[in-house]
């Protein structure tokens, strides 16, 4: 299958068809193209222009579009449309997409929103899905799937299987309840069509089934997912009554968003931020942690100034040259290593003790340091700077590089432990930290050293 190509010819095509209200044609052009790239090309149009494809197209395949768009982009598309249009496109969706997309809209609109849906069952999903956390398994969650009674015989079995597969767009599991609607375990569809028609469902059926409950984070959800590879897993409650299952689709969407978020925070951007928001709410965003570069650096200026004698000292002059080095260095190491850290907290890989975590540090800053501190000797060296002076310098640099490191392991670690996003740390915060530090570590050892 070659992929469909989005470029520039084709959206002037798309926008000229819309201008002329050329609604034959605009359908023709993309009924058989992917909904997933008709949202990419909603994207690139702007929102009446949508809105008006969203109104003439293919309710299935529009309202699976709408699904795959960015919500800062879809609100402003369901804002154009009615009550009615909007459950139109909702009856289209699995209950999780129909979640989203009401959850948007204010109280007062999802209300009259529901009065216009037909599909009184979906209505109520969706209203109980409402009631879960964004970002909990419960708000991840849809409705849909197939379960059977384990009194059930493989005959009945199968027919209840067809009527419910209708209604849900992809059978990954088939899973087993009591009459309690209790999660017992799962079928096999080796299993199921193997057996005999008389024979029951809780002869055959699979006790061990992975589940999650439906108040657990989704973070957690993702990982257990990953770690058993995982296409679907149900959702129960403290109970273990079958609510619902979340599909891998969903916890992709929810992994894209935490490292989005998680590569903001590094950037030293304080809240989730679009390139299309205002001017205030960019800088709402960005100005703490610049702020705080800030004093970092005024800090950085008061310990520069407490050596500035070494200025009227021709032979230690050289050393207020390396500052910008040294600064680097120290902040480079520790962005490496928080961000190693962060990413081993976020996968769960972060084990044993701080004692072996901090021997293993010290030993791979060390290493790393004398051969940076070798190169900067051969520099020295190469300019015929003094022995004593380069020794001197890399010496600092060693000592800074292994602070640096240690800063950079540890913040992120107590962070988590207090129950701080450790994301934050690895952005201007540790980048700060390891300036001042650095800067002031370089000129002690290099005043202890060089004795002045």
């Amino acid at each position: 299958m070659s992929q469909f190509k989005i470029n520039e010819e084709l959206i002037d095509r798309i926008k000229k068809l819309i201008s002329s209200e050329d609604k034959k044609r605009l359908i023709e052009k993309l009924k058989d193209v992917h909904y997933a790239d008709i949202a990419e090309i909603f994207e690139l149009l702007e929102i009446s222009e949508v809105v008006y494809i969203v109104k003439i197209f293919d309710k299935q395949k529009s309202a699976d579009a709408l699904a795959e768009l960015d919500e800062d982009i879809r609100e402003g598309i369901i804002e154009n449309l009615s009550e009615k249009e909007i459950a139109e496109k909702i009856e289209e969706l699995d209950s999780d997409d129909a979640t989203d997309i009401i959850s948007e809209l204010t109280e007062e609109r999802q209300e009259r929103v529901f009065s216009q849906i037909k599909d009184s069952s979906l209505a109520e999903d969706i209203k109980e899905l409402l009631k879960y956390g964004e970002n909990t398994a419960g708000g991840l969650m849809a409705k849909e799937l197939v379960k059977v009674n384990e009194n059930l015989s493989i005959s009945k079995c199968l027919d209840e299987i067809r009527k419910q597969a209708k209604n849900v767009s992809r059978v990954h599991s088939i899973y087993v309840t009591d009459s309690g609607n209790r999660l017992k375990g799962r079928l096999s569809l080796k299993d199921l069509v193997t057996a005999k028609a008389r024979t029951r469902v809780k002869d055959i059926y699979i006790p061990n089934v992975d589940y999650v409950n439906v108040n657990l984070e989704g973070e957690e959800v993702a990982k257990i997912m990953s770690k058993y590879d995982l296409e679907a897993i149900p959702v129960v409650n403290n109970r273990k009554i079958l609510l619902g299952r979340i599909t891998i689709d969903d916890i992709v969407d929810l992994i894209k968003d935490e490292a989005e978020k998680d590569y903001q925070l590094a950037a030293g951007i304080s809240s989730e931020v679009e390139a299309n928001d205002s001017i205030f709410q960019l800088t709402k965003a960005r100005l703490p942690w610049l702020f705080l570069g800030l004093l970092g650096g005024l800090g950085s200026v008061f310990i520069l100034k407490d050596f500035e004698q070494i200025m009227s000292e021709p032979n230690l002059r050289n050393l207020f040259f390396y500052t910008p080095l040294i600064a680097a260095m120290a902040g480079n190491v520790g962005v490496q290593s928080s961000a190693i850290i962060v990413q081993g907290l976020a996968n769960d890989l972060v084990k044993g003790s701080l004692l072996s975590r901090l021997i293993k540090e010290v030993g791979l800053s060390l290493i790393n340091g004398l051969a940076l501190a070798i190169i900067l000797i051969v520099f020295g060296q190469i300019v015929n700077q003094d022995l004593l002076m380069s020794l001197t310098i890399a010496g600092s640099m060693m000592g800074v590089i292994v602070i640096a490191a240690l800063v950079g392991t540890f913040i992120p670690i107590i962070l988590d432990k207090q129950g701080i996003d450790p994301a934050i740390a690895t952005g201007p915060f540790i980048t700060t930290a390891n300036d001042i530090f650095g800067i002031f570590l370089f000129f002690y050892i290099a005043k202890v050293a060089l004795g002045f």
